[in-house]
């Protein structure tokens, strides 16, 4: 996988050539605790910067994954979908929620890196 980028929802997206594999990281599946039911969305939904792209519940609250970029679902996740307990056990490695094929690559300037995030995280505490 490519270097991931995050949001300030807690989004990850990481991306090779003009297709990017999106999840949340793992502080927000800490925040959820025990995650019990996930919904991904269909291949070939074009979904924009910021919209609401799939969802993610746990025993303490349903919460809204949103896609940090503009483009076309190229698949959903169905093993998380599956087991939803997955996003717990690896919310950024192979529990993503679905792969996007890039509209406007230039989006990802918006988002922070890794060492950035950790910041936004700090002030968060």
């Amino acid at each position: 996988m490519g270097d991931k980028r995050f949001t300030k929802d807690h989004e990850w997206i990481s991306v090779e050539g003009d297709m990017g594999t999106v999840g949340i990281s793992d502080y927000a599946q800490h925040a959820l605790g025990d995650v019990v039911f996930v919904e991904v969305p269909d291949a070939g939904r074009a979904i924009a910067k910021g919209a609401e792209a799939a969802v993610v519940e746990s025993v303490k609250a349903a919460s809204e994954v949103y896609s940090p970029v503009s483009g076309t679902v190229v698949k959903g996740n169905q093993a998380i979908v599956d087991q939803p307990g997955l996003v717990n056990e690896a919310a950024e490695a192979g529990a993503w929620f679905f792969t996007v094929k890039l509209s406007d690559p230039s989006e990802l300037t918006d988002l922070m890196d890794r060492a950035a995030y950790d910041a936004y995280l700090k002030t968060l505490e």
